[in-house]
């Protein structure tokens, strides 16, 4: 399993500073071939300068759940790090 990309990543307004709230359609290479489903995700700062990140799927894939969380925190983390997410 491996995240190719997330496509179409707009920004939900939140009137709230140190939450940022985001969708888009993540694209997911399987076993059996490349899916495509759509992801809500949040990128929170805590008061002490960490981030927490929280997904969520918008569709079933056949994949367990878990592992797939974790690389799509990890893809996210990464995007974020590199200022690929919209302002």
């Amino acid at each position: 399993m491996k995240i190719l990309s997330i496509k179409s990543i707009s920004r939900k307004d939140v009137p709230i500073y140190y939450r940022r709230l985001y969708t888009g359609k993540a694209e997911i290479e399987l076993l059996h071939g490349a899916v495509e489903c759509g992801v809500d995700f949040s990128i929170e700062t805590k008061p002490t300068g960490r981030k927490e990140i929280t997904v969520t799927l918008a569709g079933e894939v056949d994949y367990p759940l878990v592992p797939l969380i974790r690389e799509l925190k990890a893809f996210i983390d990464e995007l974020d790090n590199s200022g690929g997410l919209p302002d």
